[in-house]
This record gives C-alpha cells, structure tokens and sequence, in this order.
C-alpha cells in the first residue's frame, strides 16, 4: 500500500503549526464561499482533506474546529461535519459575553442599535411589502396585549426583528437576529430605567406607534426620526437603570 500520508507530514514539517492550521481554514472557507459547498452538505472526509492540502488529518481537525466556533460548520458525532446554514451564534454570543463582562456595555449597544435601526427602519419605509407590514403590525398589536413585563419584551424584540426583516436587507436582518439576546436583556434594563424616570408602558407604545405609522405611510424620514428618537429614550432610560441601587436594579 502507498504511503499518502508521508508527503502531507513532509509538507508539514515546512510549515508552523498555526500556519497549517490557517491554511485550512482558507481552503474550506474557499469550498463555503465559493459556492462548491451548500449549506447542509459534508465536508469531503478528513482523509481526503489531508491528503488533498498535504497535512495530517489533526490539522484538518483543528481546521474545522475554528470554523465550527465561527458558525460556518456544523460538527455532529459519528458524522463529516458539514457546512452550516446562515446562523448568527457567533455574534450573538459575543455581545452577550459583553453584556455579562460589563453591563454598562448595554450603552455601547444602543450606539450600534442607533447605526443599524435607524437606516433599517428608513428601508422598511420605503421597501416593505405587504406581507411584512402585517407581521410588523402583528407584534404591535401582541405588545399592546401583553400583560406581564416578560411577554411585553418578547413581543418589542420581535417587533424590532420584523421591522429588520422590512427593511428587505439581509445583512441588517441578521445583525439585529444575533442582538436579540442582548436587546432581551437590554430591554429589560431599561424598561426598569423607564419606570424610574417616572414614565409609563404608554409612552413606550406610542414610541412604537408612530414608529409603525410612519413606516405605514412610506414616510422614510419621519420613520428614522421615530426611531432615532426611541433609542435616544432607551439609551436614557438604559442610564436611569444603571444608577440605580444594585438591589432596586441588577440584583
């Protein structure tokens, strides 16, 4: 039997550890994005990757490994890992790693909300279809019937992810998908904030109500002002929460 492994270890020994393993990462991320690959197909089998790149087939693991962490494959025991639908894991988890680090980090997130919402929301204005209005007012109306502070918040992040997906960006669309676990525990922050600074569930309503109408009436830039203007409450109501007493607050 031929040896196929011993040119790859030979290959090998001319390269550094961390310069193989990158090299991996190129090639497949090359078959991902290339298009060789669609999402939900398997990797040729480490066997043949090594082989093909010329390393060992523990390289190839370390390999997929970094792509696993990045969301872009997905590894399951017994099987080939195979390429990952579009998901976004990856970012979510660092802005809720941020948040548990620092949560005066939840102001820095509404500086990004701002950056993003604001020109989704004047998209959504302009390019919404009938079918994402309905959905966009399907989340107001649930926000307007929730009864408790949890169902109240459920129902504001879906309305703000249905507002994304009207903005018939996709790249917008997944950012505020991968904030939603941060803006579920921003929102709970600063809906205590709110109540602190002596306002009402009203308020927050009428907030998202002019929201909704501007987009409704195709009104681009009072709709990036409404929204402008209720991240500027929220980051306000965000400082509130943050100055109070660890046991009125973050306890």
């Amino acid at each position: 039997m031929v040896d196929t492994s011993r040119g790859g270890r030979d290959a090998e020994s001319e390269q550094s550890g961390e310069s193989r393993t990158a090299n991996v990462v190129r090639h497949l991320e090359a078959l991902i994005f290339d298009g060789d690959l669609q999402p939900g197909q398997f990797l040729p089998s480490e066997g043949e990757l090594a082989a093909e790149m010329g390393v060992s087939r523990l390289t190839v693991r370390e390999g997929v490994r970094t792509l696993e962490a990045r969301g872009l494959l997905e590894v399951r025991r017994g099987r080939r890992p195979a390429v990952a639908h579009p998901n976004a894991a990856p970012l979510s988890g660092f802005f809720a790693a941020s948040l548990r680090r620092d949560p005066r980090n939840l102001l820095e997130l509404v500086e990004v909300r701002l950056a993003l919402e604001v020109h989704a929301t004047t998209l959504a204005a302009q390019h919404a279809t009938r079918t994402a209005l309905t959905s966009l007012e399907l989340a107001f109306d649930t926000m307007r019937q929730a009864t408790d502070e949890e169902s109240f918040n459920q129902a504001d992040v879906r309305f703000h992810a249905m507002l994304a997906a009207a903005s018939g960006n996709q790249m917008i669309s997944f950012l505020i998908e991968a904030m939603d676990e941060p803006m579920h525990e921003s929102r709970l922050r600063s809906l205590r904030g709110h109540l602190a600074r002596g306002r009402s569930m009203d308020d927050i309503m009428d907030e998202h109500a002019r929201i909704l109408a501007a987009v409704r009436e195709r009104d681009a830039r009072a709709a990036a002002e409404a929204m402008r203007e209720h991240l500027v409450q929220t980051r306000m109501d965000l400082r509130a929460f943050l100055a109070l007493p660890t046991g009125d607050g973050q306890g």
